[in-house]
């Protein structure tokens, strides 16, 4: 029988050392940090998660989820691996509080600023409804529907429960506010088949003392009481009432702002016929809208419009009989010095009399420029009076562009939609 005989390896390695060392290589974990885990126990309000440290760390219900969740089975399984946010720091036990939902605001603020950027329409469904707009959720933020950026006829609390069309107002996680506008979603889908200087027909939906409201295809326009007539209203209710069908022209379209803005007076064949002979108004709305056009496209271009152009031909030009004696003329009946030369010096037969042209080219397309912006907006061209041998004067320079449409009362507007 052949002993054996057991012999124990030194290896120089004891628990005490391995205790040591698990304590020099310890992961430590601060509150923020994201961290994988491993559920190995759910319970009842909540489940016990791996994370690598001594003490199980723990998630309560009310953070696994952005959403409401009712029990833990809803998000979590057991074994299963994935992302955790690290809420607070250890207790007194050493346990690590863990948190789902952080990581899933935050993600979700990111996606919201992502749309805004690229100024995406998104579609919610209203789930509450409260005296200063409606509630809704976009990426399970919640977000918020101003009352003046809702587009519709039904009664707010209406509309719980219906999917709306959205777009980005405000975006700001720091303050935690998220704004969204029906309206402006709206707009800018009716706003891709519109175009300025064309004529709808819309309905008066509201009248204030800055101006009138119009209903056009679903979307407010606004009418300002500057844009009504070429004369003085003292208030829109003296020309319109709520419910009114009138027909307008789009002067203006701000997608980003969600406006449009309207007019009535461009389309006026005459002077106050908005006022005294409104149905001659419509009845010449296109035509008028037509020559708007025109004169907007010849001033992008930087061109005289046709029709002003017979009109300053006919009124402007001086008959051949009146016109003004040549310079050259001038020069031999008078010594009276035109262009910049010495009184002295003879007066050269060819070369010094081209910079002395009896009507500079560029003066005189200053007057015309003049003209046509003066009768652009509705002023007449004074007639050319003729002085005394000297330069003529450019007519209409500086003085007939002054008479541009009153701007749309912006702070008005805004205040408007407040209400």
């Amino acid at each position: 029988m052949v002993n054996q005989k057991t012999t124990t390896a030194d290896i120089g390695f004891t628990l005490d050392d391995f205790a040591a060392l698990l304590d020099k290589y310890d992961y430590h974990f601060n509150p923020g940090d994201i961290v994988a885990g491993t559920v190995f126990s759910i319970e009842p309000r909540g489940a016990l998660i791996d994370i690598g440290a001594k003490t199980a760390a723990y998630i309560p219900i009310q953070e696994m989820s952005i959403n409401r969740v009712d029990t833990p089975e809803e998000v979590l399984q057991s074994n299963e691996t994935r992302e955790f946010f690290i809420l607070t720091d250890e207790n007194e036990d050493g346990q690590l509080t863990l948190s789902i939902r952080r990581i899933e605001y935050m993600r979700a603020w990111e996606r919201v600023r992502q749309l805004q950027a690229e100024d995406a329409t998104v579609r919610s469904q209203v789930f509450a409804t409260n005296r200063g707009g409606a509630l809704v959720r976009i990426e399970g933020l919640r977000g918020f529907i101003p009352g003046s950026h809702i587009s519709t006829r039904k009664p707010k609390e209406d509309l719980v429960g219906e999917e709306l069309p959205l777009k980005f107002l405000e975006v700001d996680e720091d303050r935690n506010r998220l704004v969204l506008s029906h309206r402006r979603a709206l707009v800018e889908r009716k706003m891709n088949r519109l175009e300025v200087g064309e004529v709808v027909i819309g309905s008066v939906r509201g009248i204030k003392p800055y101006g009138a409201f119009i209903d056009i295809g679903g979307v407010s326009g606004l009418l300002h009481i500057s844009e009504i007539s070429h004369e003085h209203i003292d208030t829109p209710h003296s020309v319109f009432n709520v419910n009114d069908e009138i027909k307008v022209m789009i002067i203006d379209l701000d997608a980003e702002r969600g406006r449009i803005s309207l007019s009535t007076k461009q389309l006026e064949p005459e002077p106050g016929d908005m006022i005294r002979n409104r149905d001659r108004v419509y009845e010449m709305a296109e035509e008028m809208a037509a020559k708007y056009r025109e004169q907007q496209r010849a001033k992008l271009l930087g061109e005289v419009p046709p029709a002003v152009e017979t009109v300053v031909t006919e009124e402007a030009v001086v008959p051949a009989e009146e016109a003004p004696v040549p310079v050259e003329e001038a020069v031999e009946e008078a010594p009276v010095s035109v262009a910049p030369v010495a009184p002295s010096a003879p007066a050269a037969p060819a070369a010094p009399v081209a910079p002395v042209a009896p009507v500079a080219p560029a003066e005189m397309a200053e007057a015309e420029e003049a003209e046509v912006e003066a009768l652009s907006v509705g002023e007449e061209v004074a007639p050319v009076v003729e002085e005394e041998e000297e330069k003529p004067v450019p007519v209409g320079v500086g003085a007939a562009a002054t008479t541009e449409p009153e701007a749309v009362n912006e702070q008005d507007f805004s205040s408007a939609e407040e209400e």
